[in-house]
């Protein structure tokens, strides 16, 4: 792997480190408390990082989320780690009666509900509902929604599947309580590389990305875990690469639609 390929992260964690750095200082300065709550700590940091890269990870992924969340995603809609909401965008609101954001940083929701209204789903006309929990929560989450379980036609997870702990039965209990037969998962993931050296340098990485980016790992093959739940219509959907991207990119990654059966 070129080295300028595999020291390609050090840039966007310098720029996450001191973006989100000083804001955090700031809030502790005020409420020198947070130094008890490591958890609230990463919170606030990684809403500062967000704030920097939000909208950047979203213009590169934006030709394959058209592709895939527009013409597909329908009915009551669960979004994993929501994050400012540019799902939303791409959603096709004739098709969609309800937004569920699952956004378990609170400090990211000022700007959810934002984008949400104005692309027309609110809280006040049952259209939107923003859920303060982990997708790991899957009891909470189904007591917010209709009592009809499981409850969710379209399950999303855009960049999130690398973050979420213990995300092997996590993804097996969404798919199984949470998502209603016939229903679909739509996912756009980075995901582990299938090449030899391009895994040796995610591995290498994943810690102090991890400690930058709010326990975000470059080596998970999340596309793999999605399919081996097993239970999927054969022949609908698939999982897919994104089209012109580098065999030796670090974030390497994976989309797919999988319909339950």
């Amino acid at each position: 792997m070129r080295l300028d390929a595999a020291f390609g992260v050090v840039t966007d964690l310098r720029l996450g480190f001191v973006g989100g750095l000083w804001p955090t200082i700031i809030a502790i300065w005020h409420v020198p408390s947070l130094l008890f709550q490591p958890l609230e700590i990463s919170r606030i940091f990684m809403s500062h990082v967000w704030d920097l890269y939000g909208d950047g990870a979203d213009e590169a992924g934006r030709t394959v989320k058209k592709g895939l969340i527009t013409p597909y995603a329908y009915g009551v809609v669960l979004d994993l780690g929501a994050g400012h909401g540019h799902t939303i965008n791409y959603l096709d609101h004739s098709r969609v009666t309800k937004y569920v954001a699952v956004e378990p940083n609170v400090h990211m929701h000022a700007k959810l509900r934002r984008t949400a209204s104005a692309a027309g789903y609110n809280e006040d006309d049952g259209t939107l509902l923003i859920l303060p929990c982990g997708a790991g929560n899957i009891s909470t989450i189904l007591s917010y929604l209709p009592a009809l379980h499981p409850p969710v036609d379209t399950l999303i997870s855009v960049l999130t599947l690398c973050s979420i702990p213990s995300p092997q039965s996590t993804i097996s209990s969404l798919a199984a309580e949470v998502l209603k037969p016939g229903g679909q998962i739509l996912f756009y993931e980075h995901v582990l590389s299938e090449r030899e050296d391009v895994m040796w340098w995610q591995r290498f990485w994943t810690p102090l990305w991890g400690i930058v980016f709010d326990g975000c790992r470059l080596d998970r093959p999340s596309h793999r875990w999605i399919e081996d739940v097993g239970g999927w219509v054969q022949g609908e959907g698939g999982i897919w690469g994104k089209e012109g991207e580098a065999g030796e990119h670090l974030f390497w990654h994976r989309v797919g639609r999988l319909v339950k059966a």
